[in-house]
């Protein structure tokens, strides 16, 4: 027997399919477009990169779980990848941003990134991986915010504020480029921008008018989460408030063991978190500050950022002088303890129902160690460039990830050495061959003379201890075993080093490299391949249908065809879903 449906029921149906479409977890969609524009923002005309005429770009605001889609169109004259610091990609390095991951999008082409923010929380940002354009902008905060079901081990703040600090040159990311091109050092910054601003006029002398400066308007008596990033090019920055304390309460996606600070020293790629309590009177607004650290700081006075934190009952500008740096020049061990300070905070969750403290880290067996040696530059075949462990890495024209994808044969080697190498320093595409599930103790060992920030993507790592002098296995005996703070940056002093443990339960090619600019771009970089032996589909998400092409791979590209955003063919996708599954019902029901 066969019937119609009534209109009733097909109603029901309807509701029910939107139901199940949107019972998962939700999409976040972005059209950006990345393009030059003039901005002077400290007094000099320059061109910089904004994310759709804004500069600094969007904040990316999420919640554990949602799934980003950024349609990015690439409208520089050169090739763009954009990477998420600290987002961990989980199965999914092929949305990771890098070179050893993705060919580039070519000018005038656009890519969609689509990647779940899986089990996460914290504060992050994002910016372009290549050519040294990060020195010219382009980058974002990114917020991912706990599921209401998940309790945070504070209450709630009355407003969430992003501070992206760094250091600034006037000079076009260009011309930055071809100076370290000529083996030459960027010198001196011009100074530092907070949000992309300059300086306030603190100083006459030292600012000119007409600078254009970030205000934070607060409301007496509240408590406000401040989001601090050190997004600039090579300089650490001490960060302070005028008369407040910054109760610290999360780094890069961990919640701290929560500490009050007068001030924080914030190395490049590094995120922070601050509870700010406005219990100050009113008489005047007050400086928010970023100054460099580990220089002459008579030479480098220009070279700080000022900003403004401004109470709704204020009865007039900032006076004064600027709050003072830490006072560590006969004493260089104060930003080490400062930095070994900062712990977990193992009774609170995170992304998940269970404390982050159920995870015992300083009980697992160590499987494979790497001492990651670097030193000041060196000259290889004529030119000058960077090493870890006497390997100065050259990115093939193929990434690695799609050499493995296409069993592609002489892209890489996979004989990085566990030790620094005897002899002379060489240029190479060498990997580190991580073993699956094992657990992996990197030694970042300083031997520059500036710090140093280690990143590596696609993973939080424990730092569980550093000193000044050389890593022996004796060191060990100094590690913090319990609650080593899990964050994907950590800083390596001159002359000094850094343990992490790290866990290898992301399948996929990771990029370990120095957060500093030029000696990034110059080579001081590694891959961690990590390879699941078995064959399974469910540790890594399949290539993305819409890969890009490149090297040995590139006959494989078509050519773009530019249309609707991908925020509406996700939509267009949807849809033509439920219009399937209503005929499959109506189907159903004759």
């Amino acid at each position: 027997m066969t019937f119609l449906m009534s209109m009733p029921a097909v109603f029901i149906c309807i509701s029910l399919l939107f139901s199940i479409c949107s019972a998962g977890d939700p999409f976040i969609s972005f059209e950006w477009e990345f393009s030059y524009i003039t901005a002077a923002p400290l007094g000099v005309q320059q061109q910089v990169i904004a994310i759709n005429g804004q500069f600094p770009g969007p904040i990316v605001n999420l919640t554990t779980n949602n799934n980003l889609v950024v349609n990015v169109l690439n409208s520089l004259n050169e090739d763009l990848l954009i990477t998420w610091n600290g987002i961990q990609h989980r199965r999914n390095s092929w949305e990771d941003g890098v070179f050893g991951t993705n060919c580039p999008i070519p000018n005038g082409w656009n890519w969609t990134y689509q990647f779940q923010v899986k089990d996460q929380i914290g504060s992050f940002f994002y910016f372009p991986s290549l050519n040294f354009q990060r020195a010219a902008g382009g980058y974002g905060g990114i917020i991912v915010n706990n599921r209401v079901i998940i309790p945070v081990p504070f209450g709630t703040p009355d407003g969430d504020i992003t501070l992206l600090i760094g250091d600034w040159y006037n000079k076009n990311h260009t011309a930055l480029r071809k100076a370290l091109d000529d083996g030459n050092d960027l010198g001196m910054p011009d100074g530092v921008l907070m949000n992309g601003k300059g300086p306030y006029r603190y100083n006459s002398t030292l600012v000119p008018a007409g600078i254009d400066y970030e205000t934070i308007n607060v409301h007496p008596g509240r408590t406000y989460r401040i989001r601090v990033h050190n997004i600039g090019v090579s300089t650490s920055l001490n960060f302070r408030i005028q008369n407040h304390n910054l109760l610290l309460v999360e780094t890069e996606g961990s919640y701290t063991s929560q500490q009050n600070y007068t001030n924080l020293d914030i190395h490049v790629g590094q995120s922070y978190s601050f509870l700010v309590t406005m219990d100050q009177n009113a008489s005047s607004d007050y400086y928010i500050v970023a100054s460099a650290r580990f220089v002459n700081e008579t030479l480098w006075t220009r070279v700080t950022g000022v900003a403004i934190l401004h109470y709704s009952n204020s009865k007039g500008n900032a006076t004064g002088p600027l709050p003072d740096p830490p006072n560590d020049f006969y004493d260089k061990s104060f930003s080490m303890n400062q930095a070994r300070s900062i712990r977990w905070n193992v009774s609170a969750g995170a992304a998940r129902p269970n404390p982050q403290g159920s995870f015992k880290y300083g009980q697992i067996n160590v499987t494979q160690v790497y001492v990651l040696k670097n030193k000041p530059p060196v000259v290889i075949n004529g030119k000058r460039r960077t090493t870890l462990n006497g390997i100065s890495y050259v990115n093939p024209d193929t990434p690695l990830r799609l050499a493995d994808q296409y069993k592609l044969k002489g892209i890489y080697t996979l004989d990085f050495p566990t030790r620094p190498l005897v002899g002379p320093s060489r240029l190479g595409s060498s990997v580190i061959n991580g073993t699956y599930r094992g657990f992996m103790e990197i030694i970042f060992q300083n031997n520059d003379t500036t710090v140093q920030s280690y990143h590596m993507d696609g993973y939080a790592f424990f730092v569980v201890g550093m000193d000044f002098g050389d890593w022996t296995e004796n060191s060990r005996g100094t590690y913090n075993k319990w609650d080593g703070v899990a964050r994907s940056t950590t800083q390596v002093f001159p002359g000094a080093w850094t343990a992490v443990l790290v866990w290898l339960d992301n399948v996929g090619v990771w990029s370990v490299h120095v957060e500093n600019l030029d000696t990034w771009y110059l080579g001081q970089e590694v891959y961690v391949r990590v390879v699941n032996p078995e064959i399974t589909n469910k540790t890594e998400l399949p290539k993305p249908d819409n890969a890009l092409y490149c090297g040995k791979l590139k006959y494989l590209q078509k050519a773009q065809v530019h249309s609707k955003s991908s925020a509406s063919l996700v939509m267009v996708g949807s849809l033509k879903l439920i219009i399937l599954l209503l005929l499959f019902a109506v189907a159903v029901f004759q």
